[in-house]
């Protein structure tokens, strides 16, 4: 297959760029250059916020599909779908659950009614970002992903978390222990994304685990483990947390309390997705991967420019542990 993978470098774009690669397909990537792009693929040079951005992709070539992991406004993605249009047999977009209305009934399917197209955040951003994706003539995938990991994570949730616990000592967890998971390794994402151009599949997929797929126990237990077995954990009750003024999702990076966000941002239902060949790797490949990654740098983890960093400050933690 000829795969143009719009990105290419980073997190999840590098991801399905490697995986086109093992498997023989012929890939081009296409960015601006901040990061060296994976072995094996044709790099195309552009910035997609200059007016004539994509003037380097305007040269005739075709591709039997393209993956976009565009995640800012809108625009660029339209741009890109039109001047593909014609050159390209398949469109998949990545793009969010957040797309889905907040308050919605749960499960979570493909058919939940949609947040407002006006609005001016992320959701917005991708939900839009959805609408001129379609503007390509062919069959458009919308990967509805949720939360993502894996080795390149470039946000900063799981790094910061085996940072933490290989630092050891008394450690903040937050209970429930058995609070269930759901998100998607970006490498089984990328997996579904070309099996999906491949299949020539359109439409809208919830790309996650099953609901269940793994616990914050499990996940913070198995990286304890992989990163020395060195952390204290002591679970804290959500009312303490929330007492202490600590928010959840960024300076506890992954974890919701129990509630209304946790299960919009866990709640989703992935029969679809299933059905049409997502498969998740087990939660402690995800975590050792990760970690083996992180110990491969030679500096600090990557941390996307458009996102704040997360984690919890340690003078904190040690208060609300009574250190």
């Amino acid at each position: 297959m000829r795969l143009l993978v719009l990105g290419g470098s980073g997190f999840v774009g590098r991801a399905v760029a490697e995986e086109a690669v093992a498997r023989g397909d012929e890939v081009t990537v296409f960015n601006r250059g901040l990061r060296d792009a994976p072995a094996g693929v044709r790099v195309v040079r552009g910035d997609r916020l200059a007016p004539d951005g994509l003037a380097a992709l305007d040269d005739g070539r075709s591709w039997d599909a393209v993956v976009d992991t565009w995640s800012a406004g809108a625009g660029p993605v339209g741009r890109a779908a039109r001047l593909l249009s014609g050159r390209a047999g398949h469109f998949g977009y990545v793009s969010s659950r957040s797309v889905y209305r907040w308050g919605a009934s749960m499960p979570l399917t493909e058919r939940t009614p949609l947040a407002d197209p006006a609005d001016p955040g992320y959701a917005g951003d991708k939900l839009r970002g959805e609408i001129e994706a379609a503007e390509f003539d062919g069959p458009v995938l919308l990967a509805r992903a949720g939360l993502i990991l894996g080795p390149y994570e470039d946000v900063g949730r799981l790094p910061w978390w085996l940072e933490r616990l290989a630092r050891g000592g008394p450690t903040l967890a937050p209970d429930p222990r058995a609070l269930p998971l759901q998100y998607v390794d970006a490498r089984d994402l990328a997996v579904f994304l070309l099996d999906a151009a491949a299949s020539a599949r359109a439409g809208a997929y919830n790309v996650v685990s099953e609901p269940g797929h793994t616990t914050m126990g499990e996940l913070l237990e198995v990286g304890n483990e992989v990163a020395g077995g060195r952390a204290e954990l002591r679970w804290i009750d959500p009312a303490v947390i929330k007492a202490a003024g600590i928010e959840p999702w960024t300076q506890l990076p992954i974890w919701f309390p129990p509630g209304p966000d946790h299960d919009f941002l866990r709640g989703a239902d992935v029969s679809k997705a299933v059905g049409a060949g997502l498969r998740c790797r087990p939660v402690g490949e995800t975590v050792v991967d990760t970690w083996r990654w992180l110990r491969s740098l030679p500096g600090e983890a990557p941390q996307r420019p458009d996102r704040p960093p997360v984690g919890l400050d340690p003078a904190l933690e040690r208060q609300v542990l009574g250190e």
